[in-house]
């Protein structure tokens, strides 16, 4: 009897073998800047962050296809970076790119040289489905010296996707252009803001 158990168990762990080394792989996605003329000046000098997100997106997993409060956590589809820093890291790039300047700076900096302007973002929602990729932030612009707010306002973007049932890989891609679209507007607020001189603040 015993020899038979053992024989049981030894032919099940066999079994299981082939399995377990058949596992899918992991596939690593990452958010980019949108490929413009580098930049020619070092002025304004723009300091990037804080960028909050949301809870359930503070995550390596992709998390996307809100439907009926419920969200579908890939277990194999997963950012390169944390969300969060892939974020800041490609606002930066794009700002600097549509500001046209070489001087950006990641929060925090050094309070001892604070930048010309400080650029928050609150994401609110972040998500795509088989139709479309959407997302809505709360942005404002700042004076880091006096911590004074410039510039507040919420967008809501969204960025149509292919027919048919929506694939991974077509996340990153997505988000990314709606991140463009978020840095043109706070770019054309401080570029505004530049032409007109001294920054008016607003409460």
């Amino acid at each position: 009897m015993k020899k038979s158990v053992v024989r049981y168990v030894c032919l099940s762990l066999i079994l299981l073998l082939p399995a377990c080394g058949s596992s899918p792989p992991n596939n690593h996605y990452l958010l980019t800047a949108r490929q413009t003329e580098a930049p020619t000046t070092d002025t304004p000098a723009l300091g990037i962050g804080p960028i909050v997100i949301p809870e359930y997106l503070n995550r390596n997993n992709l998390v996307y296809d809100q439907r009926n409060n419920k969200l579908q956590v890939s277990a194999t589809e997963r950012w390169a970076e944390p969300l969060g820093d892939g974020l800041q890291r490609v606002v930066g790039l794009n700002l600097a790119q549509l500001v046209n300047t070489h001087n950006v700076r990641f929060f925090p900096w050094n309070s001892q040289r604070a930048p010309d302007y400080g650029v928050k973002v609150n994401l609110l929602s972040l998500d795509a489905n088989d139709q479309q990729a959407s997302l809505t932030a709360e942005w404002l612009v700042y004076n880091p010296t006096t911590s004074a707010t410039i510039y507040r306002r919420i967008t809501r973007l969204q960025q149509s996707l292919p027919a048919g049932e929506l694939s991974p890989e077509q996340i990153a891609p997505a988000y990314s252009e709606l991140l463009y679209q978020l840095s043109t507007e706070i770019a054309q607020l401080i570029n505004t803001q530049e032409t007109k001189g001294t920054p008016q603040t607003s409460q």
